[in-house]
């Protein structure tokens, strides 16, 4: 008896996917000094609960769940994890320059440091439920990166900050489309 194979394939084609990014040049990425302070504020947006590393690796996981059946919005979906991949990217930079590490511990105000963990992800099954959390947890990084504007006295940090808020308020845009 011969045994018939069937293989399963998916026909989405990602490629020339590119970052969904608002169309506004980024600021140099520069600081006035080093600061500690404002190191541990972005390691927060580097890895913490809320924060690129956390935006991308949702945005892959429902990247990766949408991509045999919704094509046109997994493409989407992946613009966004890219963008966000340009931010953690430039984040590090910055706590580079301020002194610190890039090193997926985010250094809490009391001095503790907590490791990024995938517990921090919203992963809901229904993909209507995905884009709601996508879109909360966009709002919520747009909404630390003021606070954390309020309290950085250094315009060259705080000006790659408001650019990458614009990235968030158009990946809310696009979602919200969706």
């Amino acid at each position: 008896m011969q045994e018939t194979t069937s293989l399963l394939t998916n026909s989405c084609n990602f490629s020339g996917i590119r970052p969904a990014m608002a169309d506004l040049p980024y600021p140099p990425i520069q600081v006035k000094e080093k600061n500690q302070v404002y190191a541990n504020l972005l390691s927060i947006d580097y890895c913490g609960a809320v924060s690129e590393l956390s935006a991308i690796t949702q945005y892959i996981n429902n990247e990766n769940r949408m991509a045999c059946t919704h094509c046109q919005l997994a493409k989407t979906i992946l613009g966004i994890a890219m963008a966000e991949m340009m931010h953690l990217q430039k984040l590090g930079e910055l706590i580079h320059l301020l002194g610190g590490k890039a090193d997926f511990a985010a250094k809490q105000p009391n001095g503790r440091m907590r490791l990024w963990t995938p517990e921090y992800l919203t992963l809901p099954e229904q993909i209507e439920k995905m884009i709601a959390a996508d879109i909360e947890a966009e709002q919520a990084a747009a909404n630390q990166y003021r606070m954390h504007m309020k309290m950085i006295r250094d315009e060259n940090v705080n000006a790659v900050l408001a650019r990458i808020i614009k990235d968030e308020e158009y990946h809310m845009m696009l979602l919200r489309s969706l």
